[in-house]
């Protein structure tokens, strides 16, 4: 069952290529998690006018049976996340971490370390 996208643009033009590249993202973690109610992805330019480059900030929010997932990639200090493709696979390997790791708690897969 796909996933439920929603897709918000800020201080950027809505465009065709991000949405596919955010589409082709949130069908992978499928994989992971196969029980992802909704996904809503924000990217956005928080500062339009640097004197060196601007640098995009994504955030993803999941919906997922016992709770949420939200990630947030920042502008970062160094200069990575002046290429959207970049931050927004960044923002997607995170979320899909912290859906693994959701995944591994929901099956009872945690550590629990023995009584000394």
């Amino acid at each position: 069952m796909p996933i439920p996208l929603q897709v918000t643009s800020r201080g950027i033009p809505r465009s065709d290529a991000v949405h596919a590249q955010v589409q082709k993202l949130a069908e992978r973690l499928e994989r992971f998690h196969g029980q992802v109610t909704r996904c809503h992805v924000t990217v956005e330019l928080p500062h339009a006018r640097h004197q060196h480059g601007n640098r995009f900030a994504v955030h993803v929010d999941l919906h997922v049976p016992g709770g949420d997932i939200a990630v947030t990639r920042d502008p970062s200090v160094d200069r990575s996340h002046e290429d959207l493709s970049v931050t927004i696979r960044d923002a997607f390997s995170a979320a899909t971490r912290r859906l693994e790791d959701q995944a591994r708690r929901a099956r009872g897969d945690v550590k629990h370390h023995s009584e000394p």
